[in-house]
């Protein structure tokens, strides 16, 4: 099972106890994965299509305990991937159809089927614990969540961009900043740091899955801060190490070129301590020499070194050259 499901999974399972916050969750399921069927005769039907059976089975019990309603529900396997099926929960009773649409909000105040079925007041998301039921029916309908070990990815679709607008507007009022983009002919209203998606977990009320998420996270930080100290010591031991051959290098040509018994004696000292030692580092050439010097002072000896090399380079070339 994905991350996703087993989101959703936890969230089908978790049933607010005031009505208020039910009929705030089954307005958003309705919003963003139903139908309203009108007949000729002007009778009302509801369907609401989803392929998660969790959903089915939350938007199911919902209406059952909310307004004691009997639904229809059907299941169709897609012919060419046997693996998708797709279960369809209908409220066929017209009068059950309306009252469900009435406490939903999504009548207009004539009565008629809001456009793209908005939820056209926003009483039905007044509270705070209503807002988060909104959200949480709103993540089950039409909502994914990626695999946190790979990336963090949150994301809820909505056929149009007001529904985005308002979803995205419920989010902020948790301190939540999710942004809207558009892919095809949807709106995706998503939120991309790991922190804030940790954080709509908690809006949602997923307590497992926000623990698993918040561990997930520590691991990778760990993981990350160790690869970072990695990097940073393997950078400087390669650093050292470069720097060591080139005054290895340098000494050697001195060497060979006019003997280090002609160095001045404390280039000299530090000059044979290098040779002797190529994995030294400047502070244990320092303690090594007598009296003993600091890294600074080491250091400053091997330039000396460095450019002396330089010098004797530079006059071997011109003298090739003549």
């Amino acid at each position: 099972m994905s991350f996703s499901s087993k989101v959703k999974d936890e969230l089908s399972r978790q049933l607010s106890p005031a009505r208020h916050c039910q009929i705030a969750e089954i307005a958003a399921i309705i919003s963003l994965c139903g139908k309203i069927i009108i007949s000729e005769e002007d009778h009302y039907a509801i369907k609401i299509h989803t392929e998660n059976v969790a959903v089915a089975r939350k938007y199911f019990t919902l209406l059952k305990k909310t307004f004691n309603i009997v639904t229809d529900v059907s299941i169709r396997r897609n012919a060419y991937l046997n693996k998708n099926r797709t279960y369809t929960v209908t409220i066929r009773e017209h009068e059950d159809a309306l009252r469900v649409l009435h406490a939903a909000k999504l009548l207009d105040e004539h009565g008629e089927v809001g456009e793209n079925l908005n939820v056209v007041q926003n009483v039905v998301i007044q509270q705070s614990c209503c807002r988060r039921a909104f959200v949480r029916g709103a993540f089950l309908a039409s909502g994914s969540l990626s695999d946190p070990e790979k990336f963090y990815h949150f994301e809820i679709v909505c056929a149009t961009e007001e529904k985005a607008k308002q979803l995205q507007g419920i989010i902020a009022t948790f301190d939540l900043e999710a942004k809207i983009v558009k892919r095809k002919r949807y709106y995706i209203v998503y939120i991309k740091e790991g922190s804030q998606i940790v954080d709509i977990l908690n809006v949602m009320e997923a307590p497992v899955a926000l623990m698993e998420l918040e561990n997930i996270r520590i691991l990778k930080d760990m993981r990350n801060s160790v690869n970072r100290q990695v990097n940073c010591e393997t950078a400087n031991i390669n650093k050292t190490v470069s720097a060591a051959v080139k005054q290895i290098e340098d000494i050697e040509y001195i060497r060979d070129t006019i003997g280090l018994e002609n160095l001045p004696e404390n280039l000299e000292e530090v000059a044979r301590e290098r040779v002797e030692r190529p994995e030294a580092t400047l502070k244990e050439l320092g303690e090594a020499l007598d009296p003993p010097v600091g890294k600074s002072g080491v250091n400053h000896r091997l330039r000396k070194l460095c450019d002396i090399a330089e010098q004797l380079r530079d006059r071997s070339e011109r003298s090739r050259m003549e």
